[in-house]
């Protein structure tokens, strides 16, 4: 039976230390800062503020993004939003950014193509899709034809999530990962741009 094609981007499942998974910290995003950031997508930090990972500019995330807070500059209402919609030019306040940013934490991302039990353990680099303004979700995978032994690689894929009808080795599959090039583990240059 084949995988079921529905991006979500990374979503928390457990923590390699025992902790309780899913704990965030907050952080701020730009006033005006363009371009969407979707709950599940990677972010990584530059010049002080979150914005969207990519692994063909950045080298390392800071996390994954789960939802933001500001006052909504045309109604003057507290908003909270599981994606940021870009350009919110604010006149009150901070825009916060709820992160998920332990460097241990593991998370349930699905594959753009298929994954093997030999890819177990390997890297991979994320795609940099862009998610829903209707449910607010990331269109973010893991980009399959990455998949190397290289260590400058964004994801490392430590498992296949085992749920009924997730079939290793075809496309779509749904594998754990944990972010390999991570801004908090061991030794890094610092922020992420």
């Amino acid at each position: 039976m084949a995988n079921v094609d529905k991006a979500f981007g990374l979503r928390p499942v457990g923590n390699l230390t025992g902790r309780v998974s899913g704990g965030q910290y907050g952080y701020q995003i730009a006033d005006n800062q363009s371009g969407a950031i979707f709950q599940g997508d990677l972010v990584t930090i530059y010049d002080g503020y979150v914005i969207k990972y990519d692994p063909a500019s950045h080298a390392t995330a800071v996390g994954v993004f789960n939802g933001c807070f500001y006052i909504d500059p045309t109604s003057g209402k507290p908003t909270y939003k599981n994606y940021y919609p870009g350009s919110v030019n604010i006149t009150a306040g901070t825009i916060q950014a709820d992160v998920i940013d332990d460097p241990n934490q593991l998370f349930v991302v699905q594959a753009d193509d298929s994954v093997t039990q030999a890819n177990i353990g390997k890297n991979a680099d994320n795609t940099t899709t862009a998610g829903s303004t209707v449910t607010g979700v990331s269109g973010e995978e893991l980009d399959a034809s990455s998949i190397a032994k290289t260590a400058a690689l964004t994801l490392k894929i430590v498992g296949v999530e085992a749920v009924p009808g997730n079939d290793l080795g075809s496309a779509n599959v749904d594998v754990i990962v944990k972010i390999n090039q991570h801004m908090y583990g061991n030794v890094t240059a610092g922020e992420g741009a």
